[in-house]
């Protein structure tokens, strides 16, 4: 007599597969007949997909139980060696593990082998077969799941803003969600920074789709997600990942939905985030403790000057570290003076300044007409990839057909694209001295005006001034300006 384990799983997907009780009444049976001992602690069933052997807790706790010191397995069964994994390299591991380690012998009561390497062949066939199987099987899942997404079929649950009424209903929208989407959209294209906005959305008590706080990256979803202007997305990004997939493998169709925001304004708010380029270690104006923190520079070693509300001052925080011995202190309110009194000598010419010019860049600083010809390029190798599929008869002539002209749209697309950011590249130039001084002013009559907050002051600073070095010594401000 052995002592065994029955090992039951079904899978996740939709497949014809016999059911928990029916395995386990097969596993049962051969048992008997084959006077194999099944103690109930012993039967493991779970519902799962079998690729992962990671990923399964009971299929682990039964190899836990084969593995210790009592032994007390000495067969497991199964109703299809498909059900002991679908991944054959794992499969050979775990078998080798309990055969080489434990004496443990995994067999399939559905598909009984010979013995000697004959059957193991077969073994490895059948393996081969199973994980075939599955493969191809999450291929047509895949494929079925692009091909709705195309229609504009919804399959996956709706943001912020809309109802969900199942995979075969159109999402309606929630209006009181619509008006916080509105309000975001207005008040980035407005100028608003996104962590201002996030903050401002937590201080009124509203809350994401799961009922969480709202963060910076939230906002940038959002702010990027076509479905708010009526369309939708599909494979934006891998699973569990932390970056989007390359643009010719996200899939936006038109939806039947209700859009919540216009298109002029989502065009807006994306090119602000297009051409928005923020340091790695730059923090947003509203997490700072003041509107001039970040700016101001000391003379003496180039590092920033920390505001503390205790001290009621700036100092270089390399001197508080005892980095050097020249102090660079000035009190918040004489340097809130010194500042609107420089902004001011500027604009009345009693001060020279230069200026450098930077054009825009791209967040990620790569040049957008380079991408774009990338791009381009990729539609070559795709349209050998559909006349391919065509030829080896995975597509019809009519998807083949349809495939072909969706890439020469998308090349027509990309060419257009490609002449209209050269157009604007050359056409982007430096602004003239009396153009800066327009923004100077703009600054002035905000730095200089009481009712505005800090956060909209240092923003609007920033927007021109890249860094203002304080010299104690000289008892001097030496601004630098930036534009673009």
């Amino acid at each position: 007599m052995k002592n065994g384990a029955c090992y039951i799983r079904v899978s996740t997907d939709k497949q014809e597969e016999l059911s928990p009780d029916a395995q386990r009444r097969l596993l049962l049976d051969y048992a008997k007949k084959n006077d194999i001992i099944i103690s109930s602690d012993y039967i493991y069933t779970e519902a799962i997909s079998g690729r992962q052997a990671s990923k399964r807790p009971e299929f682990q706790r039964m190899v836990a139980a084969a593995k210790s010191e009592n032994h007390p397995i000495d067969v497991i069964l199964v109703w299809k060696y498909s059900r002991f994994a679908r991944n054959q390299e794992e499969s050979i591991v775990y078998k080798s593990l309990l055969k080489k380690q434990c004496a443990v012998d995994v067999i399939s009561v559905s598909e009984p082998l010979i013995d000697g390497p004959f059957g193991s062949l077969i073994e490895r066939i059948i393996e081969w077969m199973d994980e075939y199987y599955s493969i191809r099987l999450s291929g047509e899942v895949m494929r079925g799941m692009t091909e709705k997404a195309r229609r504009g079929g919804y399959q996956a649950t709706t943001p912020l803003g809309y109802r969900y009424n199942g995979s075969h209903q159109t999402p309606t929208v929630i209006e009181e969600e619509a008006e916080i989407i509105r309000y975001i959209f207005r008040q980035y294209a407005g100028g608003a920074d996104r962590t201002t906005i996030a903050r401002r959305l937590n201080e009124m008590g509203c809350r994401t789709k799961r009922g969480s706080l709202f963060e910076k990256r939230t906002i940038e979803y959002i702010l990027k997600n076509p479905f708010y202007i009526g369309k939708v997305r599909w494979n934006r990004a891998p699973h569990s990942a932390y970056h989007d997939n390359p643009d010719d493998e996200i899939i936006i169709a038109d939806g039947q939905h209700t859009p919540i925001i216009e298109q002029e304004l989502y065009d807006r708010a994306g090119a602000r985030l297009k051409t928005e380029f923020i340091p790695s270690k730059a923090r947003s104006v509203s997490t700072c403790k003041h509107w001039l923190s970040g700016l101001l520079k000391c003379s003496v070693c180039g590092s920033s000057l920390s505001y503390s509300r205790p001290a009621g001052g700036f100092q270089c925080w390399k001197y508080m570290k005892g980095f050097h011995k020249e102090s660079c202190y000035i009190s918040e309110k004489r340097i809130s003076r010194e500042i609107i009194s420089g902004v001011k000598e500027l604009l009345d010419g009693n001060k020279e300044f230069s200026y450098e010019y930077r054009p825009p860049v791209q967040p990620s600083a790569i040049n957008r007409i380079s991408t774009l010809e990338e791009d381009l390029r990729r539609i070559a190798s795709r349209e050998q990839r559909i006349k391919l599929a065509y030829e080896n008869g995975i597509d019809t002539l009519e998807e083949y057909r349809g495939n072909k002209q969706r890439l020469n749209d998308e090349r027509h697309r990309l060419e257009a694209q490609i002449d209209a950011e050269k157009e604007k590249e050359s056409a982007s130039a430096a602004p003239s001295k009396d153009e800066v001084l327009k923004r100077i002013q703009n600054v002035y009559d905000m730095i200089s005006d009481d009712s505005i907050d800090y956060v909209t002051k240092g923003t609007i600073m920033r927007e021109i001034f890249s860094e203002i070095i304080y010299d104690r010594g000289s008892d001097s401000l030496t601004f630098r300006i930036v534009v673009s």
